[in-house]
């Protein structure tokens, strides 16, 4: 944590679902009770997610972004972190490079939302995409799902597992487009091992946190990974300490949702495990890739 005499600050720029755990609903309690002060700069606001509730209604908040932005500007406010998630426009995307520029200093931290599973998002066209991808060039830390890690190199997504050099050259490749350290969530290896990867760059480092796989998938997972990750920078862990220790919470709160039987569409149950946060042990499960 920095020197300065409250909690450290972390703008949030993401969208908000009122009903489904996801971005800022998951983002916002996991990283208060470690500690980090959020200001939410919501993208869009919409009823439900968009994966399993029908059509959502939906208000898009480009406007209220820059007038948030000139209103900060004014205050002066520290900003100790930038961390963007999903952007859904390229005037959205624009935003966030102003916001980069307002806080030089900050932590720049891009989940780069576009797909999941081999397949964009509805409403990413590739000018989007380009958007985001040159967004990555201004970031210290990027957290790319597999489909999304293979878009930012312009590759078509692949679903076959990773031996361990393809894993490795991966993120090798991330890292060249300008961020130091690359975290690549739910790879499926060669060794049979399901696994979240990290370079850091500055240290020379390859690792993976390795994870029980269990047969569900839960919206919201890849945000609560990223938000406890950043806390996670954000109080002094390592890119690997923060990693595992994102890994661990994201596993127990998927095990905790699965064995209540919840409806997947509703995301991972957080209020649960939430306390789990709060531990000060350091991570210890993080091994060399």
């Amino acid at each position: 944590m920095n020197q300065i005499d409250r909690p450290a600050r972390c703008a949030a720029v993401h969208d908000l679902s009122g009903l489904g755990r996801c971005s800022l609903s998951v983002i916002l309690p996991a990283m208060s009770v470690m500690g980090v002060q959020v200001c939410p700069l919501p993208t869009a606001v919409l009823s439900t997610h968009t994966g399993g509730f029908g059509a959502p209604a939906r208000r898009d908040l480009t406007d209220y972004l820059t007038e948030a932005l000139a209103h900060y500007r004014t205050l002066g406010l520290p900003m100790e972190c930038v961390y963007t998630g999903y952007l859904g426009s390229a005037a959205q995307v624009a935003l966030c490079r102003e916001l980069f520029a307002e806080w030089p200093d900050a932590m720049k931290v891009v989940d780069p939302v576009m797909g999941d599973h081999g397949k964009l998002y509805h409403g990413f066209t590739p000018e989007l995409v380009q958007g985001i991808r040159e967004l990555t060039a201004h970031a210290d830390v990027i957290t790319p799902n597999m489909t999304e890690a293979a878009l930012l190199l312009d590759e078509a997504p692949g679903t076959a597992p990773l031996s361990l050099g393809q894993a490795r050259s991966m993120l090798a490749r991330l890292s060249t487009l300008g961020p130091g350290v690359v975290v690549i969530t739910g790879a499926a290896l060669t060794t049979g091992e399901y696994a979240n990867l990290c370079y850091d760059r500055e240290r020379g480092g390859y690792w993976k946190s390795v994870s029980e796989y269990l047969p569900v998938r839960y919206p919201g997972t890849g945000d609560l990974f990223a938000a406890v990750l950043t806390a996670g920078l954000m109080q002094g862990d390592s890119p690997a300490m923060a990693m595992d220790r994102a890994t661990r919470y994201v596993e127990i709160t998927v095990k905790t949702t699965f064995g209540y039987g919840a409806d997947p569409r509703e995301g991972a149950m957080l209020e649960r495990t939430l306390g789990w946060l709060t531990q000060k042990e350091l991570p210890r499960g993080y091994r060399t890739l």
